[in-house]
């Protein structure tokens, strides 16, 4: 008889895991894969951004579904709470650009090594396997019984499985079989953080290209639903990259047309735009238009844009009208693609959707339900953007369940 069963030793389950032992309670950590944090060790293109330092406010205003839902864990467990619990446990961090907080190793597999050695110094045990049910009892809470047909007796059940991306880490969506068995309701499980697929093919083109401090905009239907500043990525498939990530959470019927604008000089309005374009022209007041943009974008970029502008790429720059600068400015400031696809979910960084969280106590992660059931991490229907909000909502919901469990 265990004081807790918690099934899924990834971020949000090793947390529960430690904030139930340090209360002196017996856990049981049940993770199918042979090792601990197998998705974690890959997180942040294996670098790990385990929060961001940005205060309780700003994390939810970054949370796009369900926010309201997580005060209770953000309060219980916040980013300054996740920077000392590293710290504590010999992960030294370091903090970049946007609050994103990185261990100063670079290695994700760090992270996930310190928190399993946490898990285990503090009494938890861990048991390799497979759970096929939650078991009840009067509807309550009694155990667990493992694919082997093995049962385990427990007071409570703590589901951490994760959602539907990465499922070669395991993240079949198993929490959400378990969780209906048991009564309870499942938003339908959609990718979010995800690369977007454009129906333009230009984008081919500059495969590889990074493009930094650049302003994205999402519309539908000319009403914006998203609108930031940062990095992206053009892919042979589309776009890519942080503000692309954000952006695609926010797509959710493709049946609709969905815009996206892209600001390569955000910092400058047309006006000042004309005229640094007018001070380039003078510089190169001899040469071809195609080669008169070196100071003004990417290489790589050059010979799309000079196509998408319509000017004829061998035009002097001495000849190219107030008209045709207006053309370029507008371009600049508004590179147009449609969107035409999300990725596959298994490309997904997270999934959105999960368990309702309409039948989840935001104050303690317990089913309203079944007693003795609690919820953590990315099996519930809460998501956000990327800059470690996502984390620090593994770790905020996990430490939340285990203490209340």
């Amino acid at each position: 008889m265990y004081d807790c069963i918690i099934i899924g030793a990834g971020p949000a389950g090793m947390m529960a895991a430690s904030a139930a032992s340090d209360l002196g309670k017996s856990v049981l950590l049940i993770e199918k894969n042979k090792m601990a944090g197998r998705k974690l060790r890959i997180t942040g293109k294996g670098r790990c951004n385990v929060t961001n330092v940005a205060d309780s406010q700003s994390i939810m205003r970054n949370i796009n579904e369900n926010g309201r839902f997580l005060f209770s864990a953000l309060s219980a467990f916040d980013s300054d709470d996740t920077v000392t619990f590293f710290e504590s446990i010999g992960v030294p961090l370091k903090t970049e650009r946007g609050g994103r907080v990185f261990p100063q190793s670079d290695k994700a597999v760090d992270v996930a090594e310190a928190m399993y050695k946490k898990v285990l110094d503090g009494g938890c045990k861990f048991a390799c396997g497979e759970v096929s049910e939650v078991l009840t009892e009067n509807g309550c809470i009694v155990g667990v019984r493992l694919k082997s047909g093995k049962e385990i007796t427990a007071k409570s059940v703590i589901i951490a499985t994760g959602g539907l991306s990465y499922p070669l880490t395991g993240s079949t969506g198993d929490g959400y079989r378990m969780a209906k068995s048991l009564g309870h309701r499942i938003t339908p499980p959609r990718a979010a953080l995800v690369p977007i697929e454009t129906k333009e093919s230009w984008p081919a083109e500059m495969q590889g290209l990074s493009l930094k401090n650049v302003k994205l905009t999402l519309k539908c239907e000319d009403k914006s639903l998203f609108s930031d500043q940062g990095e992206m990525l053009f892919t042979h498939f589309g776009i890519s990259g942080p503000l692309c990530l954000s952006a695609s959470c926010h797509i959710k019927d493709l049946a609709k047309d969905y815009v996206i604008e892209i600001d390569l000089k955000p910092a400058l309005d047309e006006k000042t735009l004309d005229a640094r374009l007018l001070k380039d022209f003078s510089k190169y007041i001899n040469r071809d238009f195609i080669n008169a943009l070196d100071d003004l974008l990417p290489a790589k970029m050059i010979p799309v844009f000079v196509s998408l502008s319509g000017i004829d790429p061998r035009q002097k720059v001495n000849e190219i009208t107030k008209p045709a600068r207006h053309t370029i400015c507008n371009l600049l400031k508004n590179m147009r693609l449609t969107v035409k696809a999300l990725r596959p979910i298994d490309e997904a960084i997270i999934t959105a959707g999960g368990i309702n969280v309409k039948e989840i106590n935001p104050s303690t992660m317990e089913s309203k339900l079944v007693p003795g059931l609690y919820f953590a991490g990315e099996v519930i229907d809460v998501s956000a953007y990327t800059g470690g909000y996502n984390l620090q909502i593994a770790f905020s919901t996990g430490y939340l369940a285990g203490c209340s469990c």
